[in-house]
């Protein structure tokens, strides 16, 4: 489905469907986001609160933590909101006059 990280291929290999007309947008940012926030804020607060380490520790452990758990999930989420996409038949909004 992908050719590189992201970028969505013309046709699918195996069955042909055409893929250049599918763009998941700004979706899966959006459900990343809530999700890696949530996990970031809450573990940030539960380790404050039960072994109160300095903010340095904290910043050096959860940032970057927190950035390969939002790639690792970009991908993922970008091909579920296009199969969505395919299995709702989804399109562009037009304006039949």
């Amino acid at each position: 489905m992908f050719a590189g990280y992201l970028k969505v291929r013309a046709m699918c290999e195996r069955c042909g469907a055409d893929l250049s007309r599918a763009d998941s947008g700004d979706g899966p940012v959006v459900f990343i986001l809530l999700i890696v926030g949530a996990i970031g804020c809450f573990g940030m607060l539960f380790a404050e609160m039960r072994f109160h380490p300095p903010i340095w520790l904290q910043l050096l452990i959860w940032l970057p933590g927190m950035g390969l758990l939002t790639l690792a999930l970009l991908r993922p989420f970008k091909a579920i909101l296009i199969a969505l996409q395919f299995h709702n038949r989804a399109s562009e909004a037009r304006h039949d006059d």
